[in-house]
């Protein structure tokens, strides 16, 4: 596996790789790499002849009163995580690489973003959909893989490769959990051990709005109200519980499509999000 600290270097190898005739799968990360990641490297190393993986924690898409001095960071460790998950590149550009001085343009995401973790984060996916466009061009990929635990991102994503037309192929992979239902994350290391155990609550509270809607309800308010029976036991603050279309992430009055179920749990030092799916086939993610 070879690392690589700079974009000229980056876009060499990758401009190598396909003149070479291979096809790159591209797995965009914060670093501090988990079982959800490697899953990630997984679905891209069956699909691709390269996979390449960045780890780069993007300042542009933390607010000012968020975790990003604090965001858990152990490149040592995802070094051997990578390689051990069959990475060929690991690029880890310092942000002094990525933002070598002020831009002159940056990405405005004017639909999907005024809900869920959009709402309460203004201009986020606009750091978002600016890093990821930057990492397009730097990596250049045929595909890139993204977990649905957020699946706004996932929403996100798809609309500026539509929107700008760009040559790479939107992969999203089902959202890996531990074995009690919590959704694998970066922040769960900064939950208490009392926290630990009710954050169950949110796989089991989805559990049940999927089960009850497959068994016929139909009323969005009811979902969100059986949602919210669940996540009340907890010490957290329900930051949102939510039954939206997928991927426009619009209300819903009724049931007929599919729709995602959306919630976020703020507890003490961690935030939360998961979701699932309702009413999608069979085959599809996360099914």
């Amino acid at each position: 596996m070879r690392i690589i600290t700079t974009i000229k270097e980056m876009q060499h190898e990758a401009k190598t790789m396909i003149r070479e005739g291979k096809t790159i799968g591209f797995v965009p990360t914060m670093g501090y790499l988990h079982e959800g990641h490697m899953s990630l490297v997984q679905k891209a190393r069956e699909k691709n002849d390269c996979v390449i993986m960045s780890v780069f924690v993007n300042p542009l898409q933390f607010g000012p009163d968020e975790d990003f001095d604090r965001y858990p960071r152990d490149l040592k460790r995802d070094e051997l995580l990578a390689r051990k998950a069959g990475v060929d590149v690991l690029f880890y550009p310092h942000v002094d690489e990525m933002y070598p001085k002020e831009l002159t343009t940056m990405l405005t995401v004017n639909k999907r973003v005024d809900t869920l973790c959009g709402e309460s984060r203004p201009g986020h996916f606009d750091g978002v959909a600016t890093v990821v466009m930057k990492l397009f061009q730097i990596v250049l990929p045929d595909k890139a893989y993204f977990g649905m635990k957020d699946a706004q991102q996932v929403a996100v994503i798809k609309g500026l490769v539509d929107d700008y037309n760009l040559p790479v192929e939107i992969i999203p992979c089902p959202i890996i959990r531990e074995e009690d239902g919590l959704a694998k994350s970066s922040r769960n290391v900064y939950l208490t051990p009392s926290e630990r155990e009710e954050s169950t609550l949110l796989s089991q509270s989805l559990n049940a709005a999927r089960k009850v809607i497959r068994d016929g309800e139909r009323d969005p308010g009811l979902i969100i109200e059986l949602v919210q029976s669940y996540l009340k036991q907890t010490s957290g603050t329900i930051d949102y519980v939510e039954v939206l279309s997928y991927p426009e992430l619009q209300p819903v009055n009724r049931i007929n499509e599919e729709v995602i179920i959306a919630v976020a749990v703020q507890f003490s030092a961690a935030r939360l999000i998961d979701n699932t799916m309702a009413l999608r086939s069979e085959k599809a993610i996360g099914v």
